[in-house]
């Protein structure tokens, strides 16, 4: 079974404006009317609120496909968030880091894949949570 890995990515954040657009065709094919416009977006900015205490790494593995992370995305950990039941977080599990859903059951909490066939793994001495993700980027291609 291929355990999930995360690889740090370095990142400066460099405002990079594009327009934004709000298209209120359903289907077809919506063009940018100007009237549709908003104020320019900083994609850097939107997906990092607190960059001093933000990471950003690349997911390798499969276990929380059903989350929609998938393998190569990158996620932005904001280790300023306090975890909450709910949260899927980046855990230290016996020194390792992992990506996992945290859920409280039977008065204790556990570290919950989103794929089958990966274990729970109990929040006990071993594991420390180590941030929230609080974004997930991709390229379509």
């Amino acid at each position: 079974m291929h355990h999930l890995h995360l690889h740090d990515v370095p990142f400066d954040l460099i405002p990079l404006e594009v327009p934004f657009f709000l298209s209120r065709t359903s289907a077809g094919f919506p063009s940018p009317a100007q009237d549709d416009m908003e104020e320019p977006i900083d994609l850097g900015a939107w997906l990092v609120q607190h960059p001093a205490a933000s990471y950003i790494m690349r997911v390798d593995g499969h276990s929380m496909l059903g989350a929609g992370i998938n393998d190569g995305d990158l996620i932005v950990v904001d280790r300023s968030r306090t975890p909450r039941a709910g949260a899927i977080v980046v855990a230290l599990v016996h020194g390792d880091r992992t990506l996992k859903r945290l859920r409280h059951m039977d008065g204790r909490h556990w570290l919950v894949p989103e794929a089958e066939g990966y274990p729970h793994t109990l929040v006990d001495e071993n594991v420390e949570i180590w941030g929230v993700v609080v974004g997930v980027a991709r390229q379509v291609r």
